[in-house]
């Protein structure tokens, strides 16, 4: 696999409490360079980077981040904002709470909320599997595909674990046929990068990949 076919699936991501407009503008810079699938950024850079920089890169944010259980009514705010202010993709965080509590028609429901707001636009769903049972993965590829989303994520990069290839693999076989795979969190290597989209995922998040990946 060349370092462009990598690059056209990587969310070139910074999301940390810290980040700077500068660190903000060269990850933007580097994503136009590379040819990245997009940007993950925080939502209250979604509009200056928008009002800099236009539809290229791709501007992905994140909403309930990174803890999830924000009210779903905070949750719509936060996205229809996004929206506005120039973001073409979201990555939401269900409310693990709901999972653990067995209100699995919550966490649909609360998904195809946000679903409905981005209409044409790519809804991504962040389940954090460090935080769930087998059982509760599967329940939630049923939940991700009957909302309509586009994806369902691994992880927020903030929990206990990030993604592991057991659940790309785990995911394969239980979401619908027109839901994606995104893989996010500790992926730091070409050769995990490679391993994850062999296991079936159609999008990394990941901070290094440009540090790591030649052009060619």
């Amino acid at each position: 696999m060349t370092s462009q076919e990598i690059f056209s699936r990587v969310d070139h991501t910074l999301l940390k409490a810290s980040a700077s407009w500068e660190e903000i503008k060269t990850l933007c810079d580097e994503a136009v360079c590379h040819k990245t699938a997009a940007v993950c950024i925080p939502p209250s850079y979604v509009k200056p980077v928008y009002a800099e920089y236009g539809d290229n890169p791709v501007i992905c944010t994140v909403i309930g981040f990174p803890l999830g259980y924000s009210v779903t009514a905070a949750k719509v705010l936060e996205t229809e904002q996004a929206l506005k202010d120039g973001a073409a993709e979201i990555d939401m965080v269900i409310n693990i709470g709901d999972v653990k509590n067995g209100r699995f028609d919550q966490v649909q429901n609360e998904i195809k909320t946000i679903k409905t707001l981005c209409g044409e636009k790519i809804l991504k769903v962040i389940v954090e599997t460090c935080y769930l049972t087998e059982e509760e993965k599967i329940r939630l590829c049923g939940m991700v595909t009957g909302a309509g989303a586009d994806f369902t994520k691994t992880s927020t990069g903030f929990g206990t674990a990030g993604a592991v290839l057991a659940d790309i693999r785990l995911f394969r076989q239980h979401i619908g046929p027109k839901v994606k795979i995104k893989a996010a969190g500790g992926i730091k290597t070409r050769e995990e990068m490679e391993a994850f989209i062999g296991a079936g995922a159609d999008r990394i998040g990941a901070s290094s990949a440009v540090k790591l990946l030649p052009d060619r």
